[in-house]
């Protein structure tokens, strides 16, 4: 009687034993949003990293900037890392959500291109000028032509200055807002272009080889981990923080994409 109540109890540890893993493995299973290109190839990294450390990441690939703060938000991912602040900071304000970031990942510089001209210096009276048509980005692209002396934006103009913060214009340029991923399709029917690193390099451009105006280390707009804010303290937050600031990570950044990228941890 007593070797049977021992066998019937082996066994069931065993079933325990055998589906406590399993548990423990949908629980820390997460869904981080990224758009295509070097964000979901870093990510890859993050993954085989994170998996060592028992969490697993889904990856979902995105072709915007506006879905995956949107699906974020709506409990479709648990994080997303493709955003700088301003952009977060515009989206929340605009649309309400609850996200918060957690950690710096990697600076993709946006830089300037043309298929007309090879330098800003070129460009004629009222030339045309394609630049991305939310805020955030779109400030980052006339701040970037302050920078190199096309445009002055008026005193107290943010981050996420618009065309119409434009104080002084000498040469009368054009400014067309279009989406951020049509930008580089839409370099036939323009003189230059604002192209954030990701959709360049998904249309052949190298950023240090083919812009004519890019951002340096001194840019404020490095990328970020973003979470929902009830989720900023939970375990699998600073697993994946770990993962993605690990030196397997920053190695993989500098050695793949030195030409355009620069670990911001």
């Amino acid at each position: 009687m007593l070797s049977r109540f021992l066998s019937r109890l082996s066994g069931a540890l065993l079933a325990v034993s055998l589906t406590v893993p399993a548990l423990s493995q949908a629980e820390t299973t997460i869904r981080v949003g990224q758009t295509s290109g070097p964000h979901a190839k870093i990510m890859e990294v993050v993954k085989q990293v994170a998996a060592r450390d028992g969490l697993n990441i889904e990856i979902i690939e995105f072709g915007d900037y506006i879905q995956p703060n949107a699906a974020l938000d709506a409990g479709d991912l648990d994080a997303n890392n493709y955003q700088t602040q301003p952009f977060l900071q515009a989206q929340i304000q605009a649309r309400g959500y609850k996200l918060t970031s957690v950690a710096n990942t990697v600076l993709f510089p946006m830089g300037f291109y043309s298929k007309k001209y090879k330098s800003l210096d070129e460009l004629p009276d009222g030339a045309t000028v394609g630049i991305q048509n939310d805020p955030a980005n779109a400030g980052r692209s006339l701040h970037l032509l302050q920078k190199y002396g096309l445009i002055k934006l008026r005193e107290g103009a943010g981050l996420d200055a618009i065309p119409r913060d434009i104080a002084e214009n000498p040469r009368n340029l054009k400014f067309h807002q279009v989406d951020a991923g049509q930008l580089p399709r839409s370099l036939d029917d323009l003189d230059i272009a604002s192209i954030n690193t990701s959709f360049a390099i998904k249309a052949g451009l190298v950023p240090k080889r083919d812009a004519i105006a890019i951002e340096d280390s001194d840019s404020p707009h490095t990328n970020l981990l973003v979470v929902r804010t009830e989720d900023q303290d939970k375990p699998w937050v600073a697993q994946l923080i770990k993962a993605y600031q690990s030196d397997e990570v920053r190695t993989f950044i500098e050695t793949e994409f030195a030409s355009f990228a620069i670990p911001s941890f």
